[in-house]
């Protein structure tokens, strides 16, 4: 398949599991619609202790062999104008069982598409982190961490922010034996729930994956004989259920 995936978003980062904070960031790719410049993103804390989270940004880029890199967002000499994605607030102090939103907000020219990977760490915080906090309750909260051993897991999640002037056009080529999709619009296409299934056997099915298709690229598969792969296109707002059986 030569579609583009961006993966590997769920990588842990291993704190130092009895008691802690337990943050969920829910989905784990976002989308910023070309009409809209900021999107709330909340952080859950399923936990039985306030978790401190620091919300890092960088953003990807694709060399032209198709490898990627992440490199800071670009800031000016004054550090107030920005070209990319910063999260406002940074830091966020969510309680116990609690909730807190960050806006991620985009400055910048909106002429291609660009995407961002964002962090969410929890942390032991410390004074240079600018968590609004007294020493007192710093050391407090490190005291009530250091009774166990603890594991404060953050989480990874990809933000795609489209053109402002998004376009979708999804050309199919349903051949004999191959099936494929390309993307030649100028913003991204979701190829989502898509699996191999038995003709004879419902219950007879691989694993279901999602796959992005960046503008200009292509996702394609094989087709085989006895089966049938059934997957959802998504085009922004619109959802396509398509199934492709072998011949």
């Amino acid at each position: 398949m030569r579609s583009l995936l961006l993966m590997g978003l769920l990588g842990a980062f291993s704190f130092t599991a009895h008691a802690g904070p337990q943050i969920n960031v829910g989905t784990v790719y976002d989308y910023l619609d070309g009409d809209k410049s900021t999107y709330l993103k909340r952080v859950f804390n399923s936990g039985d202790s306030t978790a401190f989270v620091k919300v890092n940004v960088l953003e990807i880029l694709y060399d032209a062999d198709g490898t990627s890199r992440e490199v800071p967002v670009e800031t000016s000499a004054d550090s107030v104008s920005r070209n990319g994605v910063m999260a406002s607030p940074a830091r966020l102090i969510v309680s116990a069982k609690g909730m807190q939103g960050t806006r991620l907000l985009y400055m910048g020219e909106r002429d291609k598409e660009r995407y961002f990977r964002v962090r969410f760490v929890p942390v032991v915080p410390e004074k240079e982190d600018e968590f609004v906090i007294s020493n007192e309750e710093r050391d407090d909260y490190r005291k009530s961490l250091s009774a166990g051993v603890n594991v404060m897991t953050g989480f990874g999640t990809i933000f795609f922010v489209r053109p402002k002037n998004a376009r979708f056009d999804t050309v199919i080529s349903d051949g004999a034996s191959r099936y494929e999709l390309r993307n030649n619009g100028n913003t991204v296409l979701v190829v989502d729930e898509f699996k191999s299934c038995s003709l004879k056997d419902e219950n007879d099915c691989g694993p279901t994956t999602k796959h992005h298709v960046l503008a200009g690229k292509t996702f394609s598969f094989d087709k085989e004989k006895g089966r049938e792969h059934r997957f959802i296109v998504v085009e922004g707002e619109s959802r396509k259920v398509l199934k492709v059986a072998g011949r």
